[in-house]
């Protein structure tokens, strides 16, 4: 295995999105297509780049984003700008009273954040050394069931090897910033991770390289039973994808984990939750929501859209389109980048091309 570092097809691309500067009455969010009895609204607007979504108990919403500002939404949904200047802090998630947020090279903490929404509080750094690479640098981030904190790092380039193994990675550490450790390997830039409800076990999206064509390779939906699983890149893409540069330079005596379901290629497949409230209708409970982000590198876009993909156990059965209709022709006004499950039950979307968050809610 060659452990130089080695970029290949980088190619510097810059995506220009129109903001069309949508006031939370005017978004056209009548032209959603939805299932029967599936309504949509605009839950909070003029939030730049949102991103991460989080609730507290309470119904306060908090939002990530790609601009520097962190955002609480009030149940009365009054929003504040909680805290500003932060490097890309589109990852956050609130736990026992605080509030946990990701700034490229360092996870931040606000402590009882509720009682501070008011006072522009001052987070306390937990840990300030992680790579500083913009490219695939913005983190989401969630504390799991053995509390303790899941941070990604991507690849920081469409495809390479690394020496620093904390790259295309996930990484967990304490609450308190301690006790950084690898859980897997192999993971391009996942944006996006939950646990299953009954076994614990991490699922978790994962994008696809670039510049292969139109329809390879796939973005991955992928599970992690146990750490220490390698998930393939930069060698192997899905479940047979072999990348052209990097197959035959693969570690000796690894077995990659294979995805448990591909998405077609370029979705940009982001925020993933899995169903676990009982306002939608049985067929949903225990499925994962995917907020697919949308395409750039092809010919045609595609995304720009939730999906949902129905479980049995570990196998995913089935795999459909939930909510679209943000990418007209080749066209988008909206591209979902976070999905979240209320207190309420509702399921809530960040959109960080139209500065919003949605309210999608079931009444048949």
């Amino acid at each position: 295995m060659k452990h130089n570092t080695i970029r290949i097809g980088l190619i510097l691309v810059t995506v220009f999105l129109t903001r069309i500067g949508w006031s939370q009455g005017s978004l056209p969010t009548d032209r959603i297509r939805l299932p029967e009895g599936f309504s949509i609204e605009v839950y909070a607007s003029g939030l730049r780049t949102a991103r991460g979504l989080s609730f507290a108990p309470d119904g306060t919403l908090f939002v990530g984003s790609m601009d520097g500002e962190v955002y609480a939404v009030r149940p009365n949904r009054e929003t504040l700008t909680l805290t500003r200047g932060l490097n890309m802090p589109i990852g956050l998630d609130f736990f026992e009273g605080d509030l946990y947020i990701s700034s490229l090279s360092e996870i931040v903490k606000i402590e009882n954040v509720l009682a501070n929404l008011d006072t522009n509080p001052r987070p306390l750094i937990l840990i300030d050394t992680l790579p500083k690479d913009r490219h695939h640098g913005w983190k989401f981030i969630k504390v799991g069931p053995d509390r303790k904190l899941y941070v990604p790092v991507g690849a920081p380039c469409n495809v390479c090897e690394q020496e620093d193994e904390r790259y295309a990675s996930i990484l967990r550490m304490n609450l308190d910033g301690s006790g950084l450790e690898l859980v897997a390997r192999g993971v391009r830039n996942t944006v996006g991770f939950d646990w299953h409800p009954q076994s614990g076990e991490l699922w978790f999206t994962d994008n696809g390289r670039d510049m292969m064509g139109d329809d390879i390779p796939p973005d991955e939906l992928n599970r992690a039973p146990r750490t220490g699983l390698h998930f393939g890149f930069p060698y192997l893409h899905g479940s047979s994808v072999r990348d052209p540069r990097f197959w035959d330079d693969r570690p000796t005596g690894v077995e990659f984990q294979l995805p448990e379901h591909e998405f077609p290629a370029h979705v940009a497949a982001l925020g993933m939750r899995f169903y676990t409230a009982d306002h939608f209708p049985e067929e949903y409970r225990g499925g994962i929501f995917v907020a697919e982000h949308g395409s750039w590198n092809r010919s045609q876009k595609i995304g720009y859209r939730v999906s949902f993909l129905r479980l049995q156990g570990n196998r995913v059965t089935e795999y459909r389109i939930f909510a679209e209709g943000w990418l007209e022709g080749q066209s988008a006004w909206g591209r979902p980048a976070d999905v979240e499950i209320g207190p309420d039950g509702a399921l809530y979307v960040a959109d960080d091309a139209a500065d919003a968050v949605y309210r999608i809610s079931y009444r048949p």
